[in-house]
């Protein structure tokens, strides 16, 4: 019998969670502008899906939808339209899940249910719009989770998460909230910018190793390899405190942690990295790693001059603050909770850099997979399940309840 250490929350806390603070403030951001056109997309995406159901012009496909009280199914839905002059239709060959996934599964996160789950894939390209030209049929891309058009001042300054041309937070495996963009666990997925969201994958790359490329992995990658220079330049030495979970009951799988050791291991054996988290199952895989782990009681005796919170908790980042050197970073991963209580005077007298941020997917990808095809990082040493994506509903079920820190689907 699988490992059950989470359960789905009550329905009705799933949805009192859509009105808390932290929902009201994420509805602030999404409907900071472009409203009309978000209402739009949910309209027409309703009345599409309508149509197709009374009376179908497309054929049929599979994709998993997750449903209040952590019921995770397939659902028949009508394959993407064909794609419009810049879009593309994909068929996602590995998907992998985001330490996100398991709260969005279980009801425990402002999102409302149900929602198309997963947003990280590789995935094949199976049509594009006249106007693209940079992928093709047949070629293997990875498909990040973020919607960007590739022109807008913001996306041709790497923003490619504050995408200009949509409605903000607009993003793939998010339900409505995200926009109603669907989710990868699906047969086929529609790409509504095809030059600027799709990224060719090296023929050398298995997959399933760049599945999480598309968002865990170039999150991790943004923490830590733009500030190589200013730790190494940092009077105390170069050294990096990866903060993860702060309790052994956190609802957050605990990959992003560990893809950051990785990263922060490739960057050179100058560098001394510690890794704290209270699940001794994480503590293990980091270990298996070659990553130095520290129990959570002696991080008040470290400082570092680059410390990355992937917490999601206050307390986490109250920690990885106070663990932050003087003249350091602390790189916030962030929280779904509404507020946070950060060491104020501390960090004034310490001179001390809070970032707390949402990745820019897209503008790191093309790195992230040059550290994969050159050996220097090995992602798939962070997969803890491997399974066909026939077995999605069970084996996704498992992650969701269980202790799996990243689970794989391949096709």
């Amino acid at each position: 019998m699988p490992y059950v250490m989470h359960k789905p929350r009550p329905i009705l806390a799933t949805a009192i969670s859509v009105a808390s603070p932290a929902g009201r403030a994420a509805g602030v951001v999404a409907l900071g502008r472009h409203r009309s056109a978000r209402l739009r997309r949910l309209v027409d995406v309703a009345a599409d899906a309508t149509q197709q159901r009374r009376h179908p012009t497309r054929e049929r496909m599979r994709s998993l939808v997750a449903t209040p009280g952590g019921q995770l199914n397939w659902r028949d839905t009508a394959t993407p339209r064909p794609p419009g002059p810049l879009g593309a239709t994909v068929a996602p060959l590995a998907m992998a899940t985001c330490d996100m996934d398991r709260p969005l599964g279980l009801g425990a996160t402002m999102f409302p249910l149900p929602l198309h789950l997963g947003h990280e894939c590789v995935a094949e390209v199976l049509a594009v719009g006249e106007a693209v030209q940079s992928v093709h049929p047949g070629d293997r891309v990875v498909v990040p989770f973020q919607i960007s058009c590739g022109v807008c001042r913001a996306c041709r300054q790497g923003l490619t998460g504050n995408c200009r041309a949509v409605p903000p937070l607009s993003m793939s495996g998010f339900g409505i909230a995200g926009g109603a963009w669907g989710g990868v666990f699906a047969e086929q997925v529609a790409v509504p910018y095809a030059d600027a969201m799709l990224v060719p994958l090296s023929p050398g790359i298995d997959p399933a190793a760049a599945a999480s490329a598309a968002d865990t992995l170039s999150d991790a990658y943004r923490h830590i390899v733009p500030h190589q220079q200013r730790i190494r330049s940092h009077p105390d030495g170069p050294s990096i405190i990866i903060v993860g979970a702060v309790r052994s009951d956190t609802v957050f799988s605990g990959s992003l942690p560990l893809y950051a050791g990785l990263i922060a291991k490739a960057l050179g054996d100058d560098i001394s990295i510690s890794l704290v988290d209270s699940r001794p199952w994480v503590r293990a895989h980091a270990d298996q790693l070659g990553l130095n782990t520290m129990p959570l009681r002696e991080l008040r005796r470290c400082t570092a001059p680059l410390v990355v919170d992937c917490s999601a908790e206050p307390r986490g980042l109250a920690l990885a603050l106070e663990a932050t050197a003087p003249d350091g970073l602390c790189s916030s991963a962030g929280t779904l909770h509404a507020t946070a209580r950060i060491p104020a005077t501390l960090m004034f007298a310490r001179n001390v850099t809070l970032s707390v941020s949402r990745s820019h997917a897209h503008a790191v990808v093309p790195e992230v997979l040059t550290l994969i095809a050159d050996g220097r990082i090995s992602p798939e040493e962070v997969t803890t399940t491997l399974a066909p994506f026939e077995d999605a509903p069970v084996v996704l079920r498992d992650h969701l309840t269980g202790i799996d820190t990243k689970t794989v689907l391949v096709r």
